[in-house]
């Protein structure tokens, strides 16, 4: 009964934890992002400003405007999509930050499976 205790006792405190997000430092700069998808790394550079996402990945340079819906979570709109995949919006959701990385989400718009990933912030 006693380690039942210590038990409830630990997952109250846990169980209420939230973490804190600072989104608003990362709206804006130039990062450097990593996702792994079936153990497969794919890295990125890209640069933000409020309104445009411009993003060089193996050597190939993507426009896209940027529409946030609050401080943490984006709606990525290819300019001049080239296939029916780039024409589909991009939702994207922080879940943590720390001084200069933040971990984030990702799917298009309407779809249930999500990617993870890190971005860090380089300027």
């Amino acid at each position: 009964m006693k380690y039942f205790s210590g038990f409830l006792l630990l997952l109250l405190f846990t169980g209420c934890y939230e973490v804190e997000r600072h989104c608003e430092n990362f709206q804006t700069g130039t990062f450097y992002s990593e996702i792994t998808i079936d153990g497969k790394v794919y890295r990125s550079e890209f640069t933000r400003t409020k309104d445009l996402q411009i993003e060089t990945y193996n050597n190939k340079v993507d426009s896209s405007q940027v529409r946030w819906i609050n401080n943490c979570e984006v709606i990525f709109k290819t300019i001049n999509p080239k296939s029916m995949a780039e024409e589909k919006d991009i939702h994207l959701k922080i879940l943590v930050t720390t001084d200069s990385t933040y971990t984030f989400e990702y799917s298009y718009v309407g779809e249930k499976s999500k990617q993870k990933g890190i971005a860090t912030k380089i300027k």
